[in-house]
């Protein structure tokens, strides 16, 4: 009866790390987050012991890590491109706010919209405008493949922390 808890609680941490690591497809969803979450209830429930805590300070310092790389990976792609400090500010509220009213695309059209309307209106010039957008955009791309790559290892270590503790 006990293997059956361990193996639906196996079942629901890896659904729920699945789940934060193909939503790290939408910009803003905070997929990293989610699967560290997981992380903490696994160890929560089955206990961390040794090896579960020092696996969980690493998924911890990823998590952080992975979650400030987006803003600033879009923020110097937007900066590359030309655009201003304040549109990219308020690009990256408008992509958060698209998100919580609009999931789960509304922040994918959000931040974009932001950016390039804020430097049309800065710059009067639709060529500077598209730059400033295809940077940040740019940027996001690279970001992604941190962000997966990222949570690619933070589920490997929870694997290592089932096998292993």
């Amino acid at each position: 009866m006990q293997d059956i808890g361990f193996f639906t609680l196996l079942f629901i941490t890896q659904f729920v790390m699945l789940a934060g690591l193909l939503g790290l497809i939408v910009p803003i969803y905070p997929g990293l987050v989610i699967m560290w979450l997981a992380a903490l209830g696994y160890g929560v429930i089955q206990g961390f012991g040794t090896v579960g805590i020092w696996i969980f300070v690493i998924q911890t310092v990823l998590m952080l890590v992975g979650s400030l790389v987006d803003n600033l990976m879009m923020a110097v792609g937007g900066r590359q491109g030309g655009a201003s400090w304040g549109s990219i500010l308020v690009a990256i509220a408008a992509g958060i706010l698209g998100t919580l009213f609009f999931p789960p695309i509304g922040g994918i059209i959000a931040a974009p919209l932001a950016v390039m309307g804020l430097e049309y209106l800065r710059l009067r010039d639709w060529k500077q405008a598209w730059l400033a957008l295809r940077g940040m955009a740019t940027g996001w791309g690279l970001s992604f493949f941190i962000r997966f790559g990222l949570g690619i290892i933070l589920m490997g270590l929870w694997w290592i922390w089932v096998w292993k503790g």
